[in-house]
């Protein structure tokens, strides 16, 4: 055996445990957030969000097959595809960490088995192993979502130009530059991160070329970014711009059929391309036939996308932003829907508004006209800001939520300077610009330490619990496991209570981040130039991301998942650890071997041995099923034909993926209400999908096409209420009588009332089964609300459009009735049935403002009899905190049908509710907090006195254990927890008020002598 054997079995050994690892820990179906969306798209070739991931998909689609026909497996074999990137991630980095070490410590040819080369071998151990227990990207290991494969391309490419390296001296070396180009290529059909590596990949190529100067080395670095800038700003938009660009000229200008242009492009392009390669073949300009297949190859990559269109024609039942040709594939590449953010200079989140400016027009493909017309001149959507209020490299920009301009001043500081400005009514006001330094410390203190050196340390150091965190002390921060420095930043590790504990709760010692820092130093002192190298690939996958990405403050979720990049980059400086302490100990040493030996035992053992113990229960996702019992358990009591009305990701993707994958509930029409602002949303709802039929509409779809009613004024010219189907055909006539003219002299559609009725057709809707049998006698005639917004958004004109046209045709539920509130205020008329809400001509009893009533019957076939909740009470299943927050609403569910059925006289059926939400959302698994009080009133209404004292007995425990700690700490800490000891003193002092009111006197009194020891002990 020779060492290349050596390497290679010992790679694919590390690949075999990295492999094991994660089909042990993986998820058996979809996981929350995105995870539903891309398997349901990939399992059926449909359009996902922008900007795309199509050869992702398409290689999900060949993995499904692996389920061999049973659509519960689907997910499964995608979470495959998943862990299987990930273990080869982990095999080129072994790989590369060898590759970089043979450098610095010379191969042993005669003794396969010397110090040496167990040292190298060791290296690439450690540091691979260490990078597959990491935090972030064992966390993407198990899961159906885009970063688990590209962190695949990106540990290929950088291993290949390592490769290169090698036999760069060598005919025909530039394969490997053309493998990488491809790869490049590929890439961009998973995700664009793999980019990030290219300034690395040319510092390779500069080191290995050319002889290094100052001046080289800049001008190596320039030509990086520029490499990096023509594949992102020029080959990836600019070859679909032109194409549509070319699209529009033959199609309107020459008068051609659809795709003619495009055709014509690409076959002028795909000739260029052979022009070029036969030029410089015969005038055998190496460099540049080189240059030109490298762009070719990233072409052949690149055409992944082609998928996507193609798909988009076909009209798959989802089909985001309708790709269906050059033009609207533009869009959807530069993700138009979600809009921009300044990156170099920009305006500060006080900046007023002066004017606005046009932006590109909007086509939409007519096929009665034979051409694309403009719907949307983009007038009044790119605002211009008062100069004064604008900066070179603007961090706090947002003025989109209060929370945003909160934190940047809680963070960056709220003096600034104050600036005089005139307002158009001629009046004027003074307004804050913040100043560039408060700017720079949001940059640092926020962005760089919160939103990217905390992910790192989460990584190498520890991570306090899974709790989404914007600073607080008891949330989201990086731990170590030493007490004394933790104690210091966090107050007390020690003794923690039962509520701080958490799954995801590791640590590490410093000693991953140790090794790598002293990997990071053995690297630069043995060979700079390497370690330029690795910086780059470091720097550009993490803080780089964090300056273009310029992030606000509250994130939907932590973003640590975009950085697996760099901390694969850290991972090599472990790797390179190792070869530290076998050089030192081996000089101490003839024998090279035994020091070889005991270094490998020892960083193996104390590295990824302890971050493998420490994560494996906050990554151990075997067993769970919570997205798709949740998605189903929001379903399954709708009624047949029904249509619902969801918001977010985590009500929508789950839900998509059981009826695209499993088939579950097909004849219903699952209604996203954000992406119903987008005009290809809304078209989309007008066609029959599976067995649910088009959604009604008065409004025609080129009335919702983009630019057009975008924004409806509602202005109260008519005293209502007026019928809503009268509103709807008001803005559906397109006579200037219906429209008011704005300053632009462009007059718009309004809504003339804000006061509305629906009239109800009893007949239709007994006839839906839109209410139950049993409530047919209580149909009202009419339903009445206001309108408490100013104008109605595309999303809010689709649902009273509906509303109107649909007749109760089809039953309508709400997952969340108050996210349609300030335009369908109907509260009293949204009955909870289940997980979700049923809208009926029917006043509700037991109304709760924005969340409605109470259907019993419906609400207990599913919480009693139908709902799986996952296995979050399975002790051997870990409750991820997704799954914890969504646990929320379905005990709310629990605890609102309990006190219904109190209401109607049915006491045991209450408790027996309440007994069913205890028995599936446990204490040991999910901490009962304050939220759990009614549940506590509830038993003892049903006359369960000794289960409502346990319950009350449980709260009582557990906030008094966090009041033991909170007083345990310092002065300085305990003043971080302030509104969780009013927290916990609230809870302590309503449960002695429940217990009294129900007679329960003795408990009564026990929990008083506690709240007022607490109040002594707290000074309060």
């Amino acid at each position: 055996m020779d060492f290349k054997r050596l390497n290679n079995l010992a790679g694919w050994f590390v690949f075999l445990i990295a492999t094991i690892v994660y089909f042990l820990t993986l998820e058996p179906t979809a996981s929350w957030w995105d995870c539903g969306e891309y398997i349901s798209t990939a399992y059926k070739l449909q359009v996902g969000h922008p900007p795309g991931a199509p050869l992702f998909q398409m290689i999900g689609r060949f993995f499904s097959l692996f389920a061999f026909g049973d659509v519960s497996k689907v997910a499964l074999m995608m979470n495959a595809m998943s862990a299987l990137s990930s273990s080869f991630t982990i095999l080129f980095l072994f790989w590369t960490i060898t590759l970089l070490a043979r450098k610095i410590v010379s191969i042993d040819t005669n003794d396969v088995f010397s110090g040496n080369n167990l040292a190298i071998i060791g290296a690439g151990a450690v540091g691979a192993l260490a990078y597959t227990f990491s935090d972030s990207f064992w966390f993407s290991a198990v899961e159906g979502e885009v970063y688990a494969m590209s962190s695949f391309f990106t540990a290929v490419v950088f291993w290949a130009i390592l490769k290169w390296e090698t036999v760069a001296d060598e005919p025909h070396n530039y394969r490997w530059l053309l493998f990488i180009a491809y790869m490049i290529g590929l890439s961009i059909g998973v995700h664009m991160l793999n980019l990030l590596a290219i300034p690395a990949i040319v510092y390779v190529f500069y080191y290995k070329k050319f002889q290094t100067s100052p001046k080289g080395f800049v001008l190596a670095g320039i030509i990086s970014l520029l490499i990096l800038a023509f594949i992102m700003n020029l080959i990836i938009p600019l070859i679909v711009k032109l194409a549509g660009s070319f699209e529009l000229f033959f199609v309107n200008s020459l008068g051609m059929p659809f795709n003619t242009g495009t055709i014509i492009y690409f076959a002028l392009l795909t000739g260029l391309i052979i022009f070029g390669l036969k030029y410089t073949h015969k005038r055998n300009k190496a460099i540049l036939n080189t240059a030109i297949l490298a762009f070719m190859f990233i072409l052949i990559g690149y055409s992944s996308f082609f998928m996507l269109i193609i798909r988009a024609n076909a009209n798959t039942p989802i089909n985001e932003n309708e790709p269906s040709d050059a033009i609207t594939m533009l869009a959807y590449l530069n993700r138009e829907q979600y809009g921009d953010w300044p990156l170099l200079y920009g305006q500060y989140y006080t900046a007023p508004i002066e004017s606005y400016k046009d932006g590109n027009p909007v086509y939409v493909k007519d096929k009665n006209k034979g051409k694309y017309v403009i719907t949307d001149h983009r007038r009044s959507t790119k605002p211009v800001y008062d100069s004064r209020f604008t900066t070179v490299f603007p961090r706090m920009w947002s003025n989109q939520k209060p929370s945003h301009i909160r934190i940047y001043k809680d963070v960056g500081g709220d003096k600034g300077i104050p600036i005089r400005v005139n307002k158009p009514d001629g009046t004027s006001e003074v307004l804050i610009r913040p100043t560039f330094g408060e700017n720079l410390r949001f940059f640092f203190s926020y962005q760089v330490s919160h939103m990217y050196v905390r992910y790192f340390m989460w990584n190498f150091v520890g991570r306090q619990n899974d709790i989404e965190s914007q600073g607080e002390i008891e949330n989201g921060n990086w731990i170590s496991g030493i007490n004394a420095i933790d104690s210091f930043r966090l107050g007390s590790q020690k003794d923690l209570p039962d509520s701080m504990k958490n799954p995801a709760r590791a640590t590490f010692y410093f000693l991953p981040l140790l090794l790598g820092l002293l990997g990071l130093v053995h690297h630069y002192l043995r060979n700079p130039k390497d370690t330029w190298v690795v910086f780059l690939l470091f720097v550009m996958t993490g803080l780089a991301i964090i300056v273009y990405l310029n992030q606000t403050p509250y994130q939907p979720r932590e973003r640590d998942y975009a950085y697996a990049g760099s901390f694969y980059a850290f991972a090599i400086w472990i790797g390179f650890g190792v070869l530290y302490l076998y050089e030192l100990l081996s000089k101490k040493m003839s024998n090279k071997v035994l020091p070889a030996v005991a270094v490998i035992f020892a960083t193996l053992l104390l590295v990824p041995g302890i971050m493998a113990s420490q994560g494996w229960e906050g990554h151990d996702r075997s067993g769970k099923y919570a997205a798709r019992d949740f998605a189903m358990s929001y379903m399954s009591q709708c009624a047949p034909k029904s249509v619902l009305f969801t918001n977010g990701d985590n009500d929508t993707f789950p839900l998509w993926y059981v009826q695209e994958v499993e088939n579950f509930r097909t004849d219903m029409r699952v209604v996203n209400y954000m992406l119903a602002s987008g005009d290809w949303y809304v078209h989309q709802l007008g066609k029959k999908v599976y067995d649910s039929d088009r959604l009604p509409l008065t409004l025609s779809p080129e009335q919702y096409n983009k630019g057009i009613n975008e924004y409806i004024p509602v202005l109260e010219r008519v005293q209502g209420p007026v019928e809503l189907k009268d509103l709807i055909d008001f803005v559906a006539n397109e006579s200037e009588q219906t429209k008011v003219p704005l300053q632009t002299g462009e007059r718009i559609n309004y809504f003339p009332s804000r006061k509305i009725k629906l009239t109800v057709d009893k007949e239709a809707v007994i006839r839906s089964g839109t209410v139950p049998e049993n409530m047919h006698h209580l149909i009202v005639n009419e339903i009445t609300w206001e309108i408490t917004q100013n104008g109605l958004y595309k999303n809010d004109l689709m649902l009273l459009d509906f509303l109107a046209s649909s007749n109760w045709e089809r039953p309508i539920y709400f997952t969340n009735p108050s996210s349609v509130s300030k335009v369908l205020n109907i509260d009293k008329y949204c009955h909870m049935e289940g997980m979700v809400y049923r809208f009926m001509p029917v006043e509700a009893t037991g109304v709760v403002e924005k969340l409605g009533g109470v259907y019993t019957d419906g609400s207990w076939q599913l919480l009693m009899e139908q709902a799986k909740w996952g296995n979050l009470h399975d002790p051997d299943v870990t409750v991820d905190r997704e799954s914890s927050r969504n646990s929320i609403m379905a005990k709310q569910s629990y605890v609102r049908l309990a006190q219904a059925l109190v209401s109607e006289g049915k006491a045991d059926s209450a408790a027996a509710v309440l007994d069913k939400g205890m028995y599936f959302f446990p204490h040991e698994k999910i901490t009962f907090d304050f939220y759990m009080l009614p549940w506590v009133e509830v038993y003892y209404q049903s006359e369960n006195m000794e289960k409502g004292t346990n319950l009350a007995r449980t709260l009582m425990d557990r906030y008094l254990d966090d009041l033991r700690y909170y007083n345990s700490l310092s002065t300085k800490h305990a003043a971080y927890y302030d509104n969780n000891i009013q927290e916990a003193m609230a809870v302590l002092q309503r449960l002695a008020q429940i217990a009294g009111e129900y007679k329960q006197e003795e408990f009564a009194k026990e929990i008083e002598d506690a709240f007022m020891a607490q109040i002594t002990l707290f000074g309060y």
